[in-house]
């Protein structure tokens, strides 16, 4: 974990106490090329080093990587309502484009190194956010027939947080603003899976580095780790966390237990 992950603790269990809620804990290892072992280990040590305790998800640890049953069933549901269909464009070919469908009247076999999507149609999508507003997003237009499990069959992101977020009974999404635009997506992909109410979401303002890019652990910025080591203490990362993203003044050393004021206090 480094300090930008920090900042969605604070708001996950800064705004799920302060409303009365539960916090989940989930581990998106969904891709296997890049999530390790040795990586959940740590951002469970830093969280309980840090204070923050999950409600759910956390004995045992709820990882994607284990629910594959749940999302093959939401896959066969969807298939049977909804046009899902096998693909063979891989990301050079689509070149970082909104899908168009190309594969869509092949009928392609259910065969290995193909990937599958589901045809989102057309059509608004609206949902809340308690920091922006009112969402009003058009899937199909944004990113054409959703990739639901890629040609390695992994499942992807957009489609096992949607699962889960409705076979878990989320009614409040809190992450970053950089995933503010696959909202509408998620929402849409929900209903088709029969969802009735989306869940409000709150997308929080992310901790940019010195150049402005968005922290990464791969680009070098100081982790909670080797904060721990240069003797920080939980309230005092917590608290510099706070004021980075404008949450207090100065970045007073705030306790884990105490970050729900944050949203309550005048």
């Amino acid at each position: 974990m480094h300090l930008g992950h920090v900042v969605n603790a604070l708001y996950v269990w800064g705004l799920a106490r302060a409303l009365g809620g539960r916090v989940r804990l989930r581990m998106e290892d969904h891709d296997r090329t890049r999530c390790r072992p040795v990586f959940d280990t740590a951002i469970l040590d830093d969280l309980a080093w840090l204070g923050f305790e999950a409600d759910e998800g956390h004995a045992p640890v709820d990882r994607q990587s284990d629910a594959g049953r749940a999302y093959a069933d939401a896959l066969a549901r969807l298939a049977a309502t909804s046009t899902v269909y096998r693909c063979r464009c891989s990301r050079r070919d689509i070149g970082g484009h909104r899908y168009d469908g190309r594969c869509r009247a092949l009928a392609l076999p259910d065969a290995a190194g193909l990937s599958t999507r589901v045809v989102l149609g057309p059509g608004e999508e609206r949902a809340l956010d308690g920091l922006l507003g009112p969402l009003v997003q058009t899937p199909d237009a944004q990113c054409g027939d959703l990739l639901v499990r890629d040609r390695h069959a992994q499942w992807t992101y957009q489609f096992a947080v949607t699962v889960d977020d409705l076979r878990q009974h989320i009614t409040l999404v809190v992450r970053g603003a950089d995933l503010a635009s696959s909202t509408g997506r998620q929402v849409r992909l929900a209903r088709l899976l029969g969802r009735g109410t989306a869940p409000v979401f709150v997308h929080h303002p992310l901790l940019a580095g010195p150049h402005g890019k968005k922290l990464s652990k791969r680009l070098g910025d100081a982790g909670i780790a080797e904060l721990r080591e240069a003797g920080y203490t939980p309230a005092r990362v917590i608290g510099l966390a706070a004021a980075e993203v404008g949450l207090q003044p100065e970045p007073q050393p705030l306790a884990a237990r105490d970050v729900a004021r944050l949203f309550t206090d005048p």
